[in-house]
This record gives C-alpha cells, structure tokens and sequence, in this order.
C-alpha cells in the first residue's frame, strides 16, 4: 500500500531549513527505501509565503496569499512510499529528520480502480474472449 509521509515543522525554527545533518537524514532515508523498493517520490515545498491558496465560491476563483490555514507548523515536504503496512510506514516516518522537532503525518493513499484509464494515462484492458 502506498502512504504518503507528510512533514510538519515550525517555520521559524532554524532545524526547519534543512541543515546539512538533515540532508544528510534525508538522503539516507531515501537510499534506504530505494533499496527495499520502497521509494516512490518525495519533495521539499518551499516556505509558506510562497504558496497561493485557491478557493472557488459562487462559481469565482478566490485567490489569496500564503497558506490555507494559520498554524504554527506547517506542511513543508512528503515522501510517497510503497509499505507492505502501516507499521513499515511508522518505521520509516521515525527517521525522517524533521520527526524530532516536527510532526509527521502519515496517511494512506486512495486507490481509485481505473483511475489511469480514465485520465488517458494508460489504454483499458483488452476484454477478455
């Protein structure tokens, strides 16, 4: 199953920047999923005053600055990973670096049967004769 590993931190905490010993956790991290075809992706979001929100009311675009709530941590990166179960996903969540003065939530990712025939991603199956 696949669960997506979302990283929350405090913003104005320095360890929230990403010091070389995170990196360096992260990289490790990462490595240690690819070996165990664990690794799906992951990213960093760059800081809250660079995100734009949007919000469609009476059929209008609402568009604001910044994030969609005021919180003291915020979403600052994820990793999506294929874990045989939530325990594996608890396991890898623990070693990402920002754990330690941050919070990682874990959630499960939505299956959606067909999905990638229904965007164009890939062709229907043949029917079976």
């Amino acid at each position: 199953m696949k669960y997506m590993l979302l990283i929350y931190s405090d913003e104005s905490d320095p360890r929230s920047a990403g010091s070389p010993e995170d990196m360096a956790g992260h990289v490790a991290l990462a490595r240690e999923a690819i070996s165990h075809a664990a690794y799906v992706t992951c990213d960093a979001l760059q800081q809250t005053p660079a995100a734009t929100t949007v919000r469609v009311r009476n059929g209008e675009a609402v568009i604001t600055d910044g994030p969609f709530a005021e919180t003291k941590e915020v979403l600052g990166g994820y990793y999506v990973l294929d874990c045989k179960d939530l325990d594996e996903a608890i396991a890898y969540a623990a070693k990402i670096p920002p754990a330690k003065h941050g919070a990682i939530e874990i959630r499960p990712i939505m299956e959606i049967p067909g999905w990638d025939e229904m965007i164009g991603l890939t062709s229907p199956a043949p029917a079976a004769r």
